[in-house]
């Protein structure tokens, strides 16, 4: 990211902090495939909204983000739940993704197609990849965010190489936006 990017979210988790601290409904909707141990990785995990819920859960979680402000409010709200939660910043475009093994990793609201290549990568055999992003159809409700950072409709099937495809969605669910959701698993 440029630092224009980074210093954008700095001073948006400084002035408005997190926009909610419940999880996404379509993670809890996971619960049951979800591994209650193991380690997870929360890619661009902002103010740890998964992040914590997942280390409620049992999970040994790292979650790494650009925002050093987000990542503070992440551990703070970690705290308070009763859970450690390891934190990394990172700007991806220029660092690579933490090595593995991950029992799961997650990546909500980032669109880093490079990623891609890499999740196979990091993840232990059988695990779980969970990634939600919006779609260019999006635009027709939403302002935010905006076609940089919007998958084509369609795309996010073609982008998930190495994986099995447990579930894939898109459209208008269950937040409001038009989204492209998917669980996948590496191979065992």
């Amino acid at each position: 990211m440029s630092d224009a990017d980074r210093l954008r979210w700095e001073a948006h988790y400084r002035d408005k902090g997190p926009s909610t601290r419940e999880p996404s409904s379509f993670l809890v909707s996971l619960d049951e495939v979800l591994p209650r141990r193991g380690r997870a990785l929360d890619v661009a995990g902002g103010a740890g909204r998964n992040a914590v819920w997942l280390a409620r859960r049992g999970l040994a979680v790292t979650a790494l983000d650009i925002s050093e402000t987000a990542l503070a409010i992440a551990r703070t709200d970690a705290a308070r739940a009763g859970v450690v939660l390891s934190t990394l910043a990172i700007d991806l475009e220029v660092e690579p993704l933490p090595p593995g093994p991950w029992d799961l990793v997650l990546s909500f609201h980032y669109l880093q197609r490079g990623l891609f290549a890499r999740f196979p990568e990091v993840l232990a055999p059988g695990g779980l990849l969970v990634y939600v992003q919006a779609t260019r159809s999006n635009l027709e409700r939403w302002e935010r965010p905006s076609e940089r950072f919007l998958l084509e409709d369609g795309e996010l099937a073609r982008l998930v190489t190495g994986l099995e495809v447990l579930r894939l969605e898109e459209g208008w669910l269950d937040e409001g936006h038009h989204d492209a959701r998917l669980l996948a698993r590496k191979p065992l």
